[in-house]
């Protein structure tokens, strides 16, 4: 038989004191006032090295599809992916193409293959010293200049893409004169 003692459990208050809320959310917002602003500059980081990827990746293929055609491709600004801009603004997007005409800075005219069209993500900047970039076969040179890559909201420094007259491009921070590349305003 069972005596009423022995059914008698004991129940230990198993909650956390208020003192102890308040401390660990204090705990919780510090951290988290620490973390977000780093993680927002990894975010724009990653953001710009995906930009500067896709058109280095696209400076290669003008350059391969050039020489594998032997024929002129051209790279250009494009605000609708459609037809290419006649500024120096690539934060929209921009067209590779087979530029049979060879105009220049560089159309698409009808008739003409588009061979890649890309769209530029939101939140990051991207101006160059020229219209468009053309690359021709081996013979000739192609159209030199520089891409830089910005972040509007200026959380990281700039970086540059820079193509060569043999339309090999680089990845740089500082000019040859070892300056920071700047944002356009």
């Amino acid at each position: 038989m069972i005596r009423d003692e022995e059914l008698t459990v004991t129940i230990r208050n198993q909650g956390f004191t208020l003192y102890e809320l308040l401390l660990t959310l204090v705990l919780v917002a510090i951290i988290t006032s620490i973390a977000i602003p780093s993680f927002s500059n990894s975010l724009a980081r990653q953001r710009q090295r995906v930009e500067i990827d896709a058109l280095f990746h696209a400076v290669h293929q003008a350059r391969k599809e050039s020489i594998m055609r032997r024929k002129v491709v051209s790279l250009c600004p494009s605000l609708d992916g459609r037809t290419c801009s006649p500024s120096e603004d690539w934060s929209s997007g921009w067209l590779l193409f087979e530029n049979k005409d060879r105009d220049s800075p560089p159309r698409l005219d009808a008739g003409e293959p588009l061979l890649l069209q890309h769209r530029v993500g939101d939140n990051v900047q991207i101006s160059a010293n020229r219209k468009g970039f053309t690359l021709r076969a081996t013979f000739l040179r192609a159209t030199n200049g520089t891409f830089v890559f910005c972040d509007p909201k200026d959380r990281i420094v700039p970086k540059a893409l820079v193509v060569s007259y043999t339309g090999r491009p680089r990845v740089a921070r500082h000019k040859t004169n070892g300056e920071l590349y700047s944002c356009v305003d």
